[in-house]
Order: structure tokens, then sequence, then C-alpha cells
């Protein structure tokens, strides 16, 4: 009798080792889910150094990019790693799709190691363009450096006529900047190990009609934050 059970329970872990092999490989994606959303509060915390609450409303998608770096192995020597999300169908907003960006010819102040960036896509089209895999600032979509609050600083697209806004934030301030030249790109790997599944599209996750298998509660989370700010 004890010998049986003992094979039941060598059995059962058996069967939950993938699961559990899963769930510890999604650790670093999971984090920067988490991370992501505390950018976003951060982003509106301070409503003066915020983006135009009419902005936000209007977004047809917001990327998110903590802990952008100087990257010597990188032309351009900037790289970064994160998500975006965008308006469903419906007006909702999709779970995230992880991405990432790579060069660009925006400054780090002197002392900085990493800014945080935020990139608000006015269009559908900039958002389909994006979806296909690979983006770039400046070619496949008019950039500028965003609005912040009720004023209007040199730089800042003032008829806000861009597909894009972007904004980093440095020292704890977030203020616009000019991301152009930075490819944005889909990361395909971490986007299916974090849903635990594989070969899903950006496309399907920002319609919502994703084969993801599971989706982890702090993706929900995310998505709460999010909308919370761009009522």
């Amino acid at each position: 009798m004890r010998y049986q059970k003992s094979v039941f329970c060598f059995l059962c872990l058996l069967f939950l080792l993938p699961s559990t092999l899963v769930f510890a490989d999604k650790g670093k994606e999971v984090v920067k889910v988490e991370v992501c959303a505390d950018v976003i509060r951060q982003f509106v915390k301070i409503p003066e150094n915020a983006a135009p609450p009419i902005l936000l409303r209007n977004a047809q998608a917001i990327a998110i990019i903590p802990g952008i770096i100087k990257a010597g192995f990188i032309a351009g020597g900037r790289y970064g790693w994160g998500v975006v999300m965008a308006r469903k169908p419906d007006g909702n907003w999709s779970d995230p799709v992880f991405m990432t960006l790579a060069g660009g010819s925006f400054g780090f102040q002197a002392g900085v190691q990493s800014i945080d960036a935020i990139m608000v896509f006015k269009n559908r089209q900039s958002v389909e363009r994006l979806a296909r895999g690979k983006f770039t600032l400046g070619a496949d979509a008019a950039a500028a450096a965003g609005p912040v609050g009720r004023s209007l600083s040199a730089g800042t697209d003032i008829t806000l006529g861009a597909e894009v806004y972007t904004y980093s934030r440095s020292r704890g301030l977030f203020a616009g900047v000019s991301l152009a030249g930075s490819v944005l790109s889909i990361d395909y790997d971490a986007t299916d190990k974090f849903y635990g599944s594989t070969g899903l599209t950006a496309g399907e996750i920002f319609a919502g009609s994703s084969r993801a298998k599971e989706v982890p509660p702090v993706a929900g989370h995310l998505v709460q934050v999010l909308t919370q700010y761009t009522k």
C-alpha cells in the first residue's frame, strides 16, 4: 500500500513538472509587467509632468519600456525591453505584448545609467505596422516629443499632428523626448513564454482574440492600471 502511494505521488510530480518549469521560466516576464504598471502609475502621478489627459484617452496603443540602458553592442548604443498594449475593437485595452527598443539618438543626462520610456500611439495605422514585427520611429511613423501637462516646450509638436508621442523619465521626472531612429521590435519569444503558448502574434493579442493558453494575473492588473488612467 505504501509502495502504491509512493508511485502515485511520483507520477503526480511528473505530471506537474512541465507546468512548474513553464512558470519558473516566465519569472522575468512577470516582473517586467509589474514594473511597467509602476512606471504608468508614476507617469500620471504628477499631472504637470504627465501627458495631457486628452492624448491618453484617445491613444490607440501605449508602449512602456522601463530601464533603457546604454549598450555598446547595439548600433546607436541604446537598448530596452518592455511591453506594448493596444485598444481592442471594443475600446478596452489588450493584454501586453513584449517588445524591444534599440538604437535611437536620444541622450542620457550626466550620471544617469538608465531611463524609462513611454510611447503614445495616436492612430491605428501605426499600431498595425508595429504588429507586423518591426517599427522605426521617425521612418515608419512621424514621432515627436510628447506634450506635458498644459504647457508645451521647445521641440514639442504643438498641433498634435505626429503619430507617436514619446516621453522619458530620469531622476524621477518625465519629459517629452524625441526617440526618432529607435527601432521597436516585437519580442515573440518573451510573449510566448509569458502566455505559455507558441506562435502568438501581436495582431491577435491586440484584437483580443489570442490563442494564449493562460493569461497571468499581472496582465489583468496592468490592463486595470492603464484603464484607470486613460478613461
